[in-house]
């Protein structure tokens, strides 16, 4: 089973250049997944740090110049780590977001991207309260599983054609939730999140989510689960503040009760299965085009890097 869910998944002031580093010892990694990073060359301390995780039949370098991340880094000053799935944990390196064992706090490949955080804001003098998670399939699930069990760690998330936290088990299972999402009311998407952390109170990651609206491998539901999950932990309701395009494509803004965002969504009309992308020189421009590096006209890591505040 764990074969073929692999495969389905699959089917998803600047800083001078540097280049992709592995770093090992970075913990105990009980997850036993590989740390990669890219720091640009110069950087100060007190720069923020992206945890960037990738989708199925991907690797860390790939991933990376496909979405683009570490060239935003070199240009905004910032460093990304790239975690690394090995085929012994999944034959088709997918990021486990579907095993209990994988999506608990403190245990499995959770345990080891929080310790891969741990060891970059050591080594880089990087700001705590700047650090943000972001995943492609697979590692959109994964990336709803670190808001859910070490939301003290990031400020906020982007999940890319991913799923919400305990989406599986909601489901009943990994393929009826990729494939039809799970029958949930919002609050007990909500209370899925606040029993992976008990006690914490807060502050909970913010969220931008983006999916194409013609992905057949993770489907359009699971962005209405997530902003039905995330809105709900924010004590936010479910029905969008704001309406209007960018490039095109649907764009809606959701805000808690004091008015600040809290989910924020990018539909991607026509879209299928993998990261938004924008190749090219300009302003606005990241990634580049290839295997789930979608050239739609927008970039997906442009667009949370502005959203947090990285431009």
């Amino acid at each position: 089973m764990a074969t073929l869910l692999a495969a389905l998944l699959a089917a998803p002031g600047r800083a001078s250049a540097a280049s992709l580093q592995e770093v090992t010892g970075f913990g105990t990694n009980p997850g036993a997944l590989r740390m990669f990073r890219y720091v640009p060359d110069g950087l100060p301390a007190g720069r923020p740090v992206v945890l960037a995780l990738h989708g199925c039949t991907q690797n860390a370098a790939g991933y990376g110049t496909g979405s683009g991340w570490p060239e935003l880094a070199d240009r905004w000053g910032f460093s990304v780590v790239l975690p690394q799935q090995q085929s012994a944990n999944n034959p088709s390196s997918c990021l486990n977001w579907f095993q209990s064992g994988d999506t608990q706090r403190g245990q499995g490949e959770a345990a080891s991207l929080a310790q891969m955080v741990d060891r970059q804001l050591a080594d880089t003098g990087a700001d705590p309260s700047r650090v943000y998670v972001t995943g492609l399939s697979a590692g959109g699930g994964m990336t709803a599983v670190m808001m859910a069990a070490y939301p003290e760690k990031f400020a906020a998330a982007g999940i890319v054609a991913g799923l919400p936290y305990g989406c599986a088990q909601a489901a009943g299972s990994p393929y009826v939730c990729m494939y039809v999402g799970a029958t949930q009311t919002p609050r007990q998407w909500g209370d899925r999140v606040r029993a992976a952390r008990p006690g914490y109170g807060g502050p909970w990651p913010t969220l931008t989510v983006l999916h194409g609206s013609a992905d057949y491998t993770v489907r359009p539901a699971n962005m209405t689960d997530l902003v039905e999950q995330w809105t709900d932990v924010h004590g936010a309701d479910q029905t969008a503040d704001t309406t209007d395009t960018v490039a095109g494509y649907p764009h809606q803004l959701f805000r808690d009760p004091s008015g600040r965002v809290v989910v924020e969504t990018y539909g991607i009309t026509g879209m299928g299965h993998g990261q938004p992308v924008d190749p090219g020189t300009g302003g606005e421009h990241c990634g580049t085009a290839g295997a789930y590096a979608l050239d739609v006209g927008l970039c997906a890591a442009y667009r949370l890097g502005r959203a947090w505040g990285l431009g």
